[in-house]
């Protein structure tokens, strides 16, 4: 084949331009991001059950969602927490081998057969299943900088002129807005309720009577009467728009004339359909949203779109009203791949210089540099067929494959050259026999090397995702090396190389001539070596076995980890107050953390957005979280400024808070596996032992770690047990007298939790009307006593006549894994200590709680105990099929120097493959052979006798005459 584009030089460069094309189109279609998609698919179930406990939820929504979720292909395991404020989450993960589609309808499909157990209230709430990546790549906030618009006014304006625009950028999974827009929220008075003998029901279904959009029909309609001239269509009563409106709703209509209206009862106002969140940035009133990215998204792109969206809507914002972005993934990435494309660069200018330094001739050099693009223009092409994207790992390979590509080319130009020096052939001529010489041998380089990286491509988990894109990379820019090499190089050859006359040398300048000779006089120390080892070779034999052993207690007492955790410009933070704490006393504390970071901190922090009601471990009045964000690297180059050090200081400022627990941490590597970096798992009760067991267990295993040296910052990811209010109700006496327990249940659930009712009409916008107590009346424990509820008679029954009221202590938030409740902890390893020294720490101190208990991996640290249960069988499938595929080219497993016909096999200076072994040396060893690649000063024959050469001088040198004869 080399022949017919030797003859032919404009097809090979027409296959090089081609492949250069493809590979340039690739990459701007290919995605980037920092890492590949490592983390394994998930599938999130959201439901809400208004006014439900966690123990409720658990009973009645997650555990029944749970028990439906068998038989789902790929599924590795399963989580689900049920909170306070009625919100179940489920989230299943599977192998990075499934389809997040197939299992996003797989799992939708065993919802359905749920959902007739689940109670209406959920039914009616609907159910959300998503299949986006966890994690944020950005939180983009808005705020009103001249304080003329509320925290109300700004969320509802992001929910109706931000949200939609944003989530059609394309690459944008889901945004979590921390907000909530308008709502109408009758606000009602049990007393004036019991004065007039009303229930929570008389008012809801008034207003959804008097608030209904009634369609009627056409004026004229078909079939018309003959000679019908006009049609017209019919409005009549249309969804009301004003509080207002909603005031004068009659509520009941007396026999005298008179009407009792809504706002003889309630308080009706336009509010906020929720308010769990309170956010802030730089202590500012706020609204903020949380974007997701797609599965297999390119996440610069997507948060450029998202900045285009935001420069195309920022000119119709209120006045005062801007966007701020104050957590953001994307620089890290492009500062990342920014560092690794200047690595590429300098990789490419030091093989350039290398190759000049041992080649001596600038065109014999150009043509392996062009060769170069073309290979990894050529391997883009091949991640864009392959679905991978530009990432650390392809780009780490990339630049690991230039000194190994350029390799194939070399050997060719080599051995070009030293057919017409040796021979006094034309660049033709010599091309020509140069390929029939050692095209086999560029085959089998490239057969061996791509025997060590590809066995990585068939390992599982998200350990193969990293293996299989790097090796991929690799694979792909050998086996063009080699395309290229017996292609476009011999081409090149052909047409580039100057003529030289038989015996003629480049590299005849004063510095050649010095280099060469500095060279050759190492060399022959160094194959004096050689010999002396060759004479001791049972003493060196042990030498090598002795460092073999020295280096496997080396590599099993080495530290381990997943991956390494980086500065990536940010810092997260959370705050848990006491239990029970109030929106107002949890927001003291977030001030206290903002102060710390904004004042103690200004050298290094940009910006701090935080948000009351959140947190990586469950939402509530006491939690809050903070994203801190930090100025570009280039302004904290000294160490203290760094994210490590920042957050150690930042833990010993937090520490000083008194009214509630504040941590500090840094981002973890991959944000899809967790929310921080270190160590994470359940704590799982198997035996059943309870909730209190569990809770117990977990604060012991808190104590001992906190007095363990290897670990570091463990805490619970949860929310403590709390207080909470128990209403009791006698079912035998509310039978007695008449009632019903869906009315009593109702009551209590419109008056406590709220109750969504029907919906209005605001600036053009459908939005929720919302029906509670009014806050005064729902503030005390005795504050249940001023309900009422209707008995089959028409009277009004009191709840002090068939209920009574108990303090109990519960969880505001319940999680389980795996079927099982269970309790997340995350943490660190101490300063210099492994994670992986870490999570054995964690194991054997699990092994000291109570029967019953055990602890499962998650998230990063599940991956990185998956990874290192793979990297020995790695190794060895990698050292077997190595040496099979040198067994199969020597064609003997046991004595690879020989043949089968007792011969020695890939004689230097014999056969064309000798290339082939001096390439593999060549790769092995840094610098070049004794003369470029060519035959070496020392030959051993068939009877094992090693032969000196007389060097020769200039380029070449080496190629002196054969000592012990031919």
């Amino acid at each position: 084949m080399a022949r017919f584009f030797i003859d032919r030089p404009i097809f090979a460069w027409v296959i090089a331009i081609i492949i250069m094309l493809a590979g340039g189109l690739a990459i701007t279609q290919l995605p980037v991001s920092m890492y590949p998609n490592i983390a394994p698919p998930s599938v999130i179930v959201r439901a809400t059950y208004p006014g439900a406990s966690a123990r409720v939820v658990e009973n009645s929504v997650t555990q029944i969602i749970e028990q439906n979720m068998k038989g789902l292909d790929g599924l590795i395991y399963i989580s689900s927490s049920s909170e306070a404020n009625g919100r179940a989450t489920i989230s299943l993960t599977f192998d990075s081998s499934t389809d997040p589609d197939i299992a996003q309808v797989q799992v939708q499909n065993k919802l359905q057969l749920a959902m007739p157990s689940l109670p209406q209230a959920v039914q009616r709430q609907g159910l959300n299943v998503s299949k986006s990546r966890s994690g944020f790549l950005q939180i983009v906030g808005i705020v009103s900088t001249d304080g003329s618009m509320s925290r109300s006014d700004i969320a509802d304006y992001v929910m109706a002129n931000v949200v939609d625009p944003l989530s059609r950028v394309h690459g944008v999974g889901t945004i979590q807005v921390f907000g909530s827009p308008y709502a109408m929220r009758i606000w009602l008075d049990p007393n004036k309720l019991v004065a007039y003998d009303l229930t929570t029901a008389d008012v809801i279904a008034a207003v959804q009577a008097q608030n209904a959009q009634v369609t009627v029909g056409q004026l004229g309609g078909t079939p018309a009467v003959e000679g019908q001239q006009l049609t017209a269509t019919i409005s009549a009563q249309e969804r009301m728009q004003t509080p207002e409106q909603f005031s004068n709703v009659i509520v009941r209509s007396n026999p005298d004339g008179s009407v009792l209206k809504l706002r003889d009862v309630a308080r009706v106002e336009l509010g906020a359909e929720t308010y769990e969140f309170l956010s802030r940035f730089n202590g500012q009133p706020a609204a903020g949203m949380a974007i997701s990215l797609a599965t297999g998204a390119n996440a610069l792109a997507t948060a450029k779109g998202v900045q285009a969206a935001l420069d195309q809507l920022t000119p119709f914002f209120p006045p005062g009203m801007k966007a701020v972005v104050p957590f953001d993934t994307t620089p890290f990435v492009r500062a990342s791949i920014t560092e690794v494309i200047k690595t590429f660069a300098e990789a490419m200018v030091l093989v350039f210089l290398v190759m000049y330094l041992f080649l001596q001739n600038l065109r014999a050099t150009l043509i392996p540099t062009i060769a170069v693009p073309v290979v990894l223009l050529g391997t883009f092409g091949v991640l864009a067929v392959l679905g991978y994207s530009i990432n650390m790992l392809t780009m780490f390979a990339m630049v690991l494959a230039i000194g190994l590509l350029v390799d194939d080319a070399i050997v060719v130009v080599e051995n070009v050259e030293r057919l017409m020096s040796e021979e006094g052939l034309s660049p033709l001529e010599a091309t020509r026999k140069s390929m029939d010489q050692i095209t086999g041998a560029l085959v089998g380089v490239g057969l061996v090397l791509a025997a060590v990286f590809v066995p990585m491509a068939f390992l599982g988990g998200s350990t193969g995702v990293i293996y299989r894109q790097f090796s991929a990379t690799i694979v792909s820019a050998m086996a063009l090396s080699v395309l290229v090499a017996i292609v476009l190089t011999p081409a090149l050859c052909a047409t580039i190389l100057t003529p030289l006359k038989q015996g003629e040398h480049h590299g005849q300048n004063a510095f050649f001539r010095w280099f060469n000779a500095m060279f050759e006089r190492n060399s022959a120390r160094y194959r004096k070596g050689v010999v002396g080892m060759l004479d001791r070779s049972g003493r060196f034999v042990a030498i090598y076995a002795a460092l073999l052993v020295v280096l496997g207690v080396l590599f099993v007492r080495l530290p381990s980890a997943f991956l390494p955790a980086e500065d990536q410009g940010s810092i997260l933070s959370q705050v848990v107050a006491p239990a029970g704490a109030t929106q107002q006393r949890t927001m003291q504390s977030i001030e206290q953390v903002e102060r710390h970071f904004l004042q103690d901190e200004k050298a290094a922090v940009a910006s701090v957005f935080a948000v009351q009601g959140f947190s990586f471990g469950g939402g509530g009045q006491n939690t809050g979280a903070i994203f801190v964000n930090l100025k570009p690297w280039d302004e904290r180059k000294s160490a203290d400024l760094r994210v490590d050090a920042i957050a150690g200081r930042a833990m010993g400022a937090l520490m000083q808070i008194k009214d509630a627990m504040a941590f500090a941490f840094a981002p973890p590597p991959v944000p899809e596996l967790g929310t921080a970096s270190g160590f994470d798992f359940f704590l799982k009760d198997n035996a059943g032992l309870g909730h209190d067991a569990l809770v117990a267990a977990r604060n012991q295993f808190l104590g001992m770690a906190a007095q363990s040296k290897l670990l570091a910052n463990v805490r619970p990811n949860g929310q403590e047990d709390m207080p909470q209010f128990h209403i009791d109700v006698d079912m035998q006496r509310a039978s007695t007298l008449g009632l019903s327990m869906s009315d009593v249940n109702d009551t209590l659930s419109t008056a406590w939790g709220g109750q969504y009712i029907d919906d209005f009409v605001d600036r053009g916008r459908v939005k929720r009307v919302y029906m509670q107590a009014d806050a005064p009346f729902r503030m005390s424990p005795d504050d249940f006593k001023l309900w009422s509820v209707r008995n089959k008679q028409g009277e009004m029954v009191p709840f002090t006549a068939f209920a009574t009221s108990r303090w109990t202590y519960g969880s505001p938030r319940l999680e389980r894994y795996n079927g099982v409740s269970a309790t997340e902890v995350q943490g660190e390893a101490a300063a210099g200590v492994s994670t992986g020294e870490a999570m054995a720490e964690v194991e054997r101190l699990v092994a000291q709680l109570p029967a019953g208990l055990g602890v499962e991996w998650t998230a990063l640290s599940y991956q990185e105990r998956q990874a290192g249960s793979q990297t020995p069988m790695l190794y060895a499938l990698s050292l077997l099929v190595v040496f099979l595929c040198l067994a199969a080219l020597v064609r003997e497993l046991d004595h690879p120097d020989r043949r089968a016909d007792g011969r020695a096999a890939w004689h230097p200076g014999r056969h064309a493959r000798q290339y082939a072994a001096r390439d593999a040396a060549r790769r092995l060893l840094p610098g070049r052979d004794a003369d470029h690649g060519r035959p070496d000063q020392q030959e051993r024959h068939p009877d094992h006798r090693v032969c000196d050469r007389e060097p020769r001088q200039g380029h070449g040198a080496g190629r002196g005459d054969d000592a012990c004869g031919a």
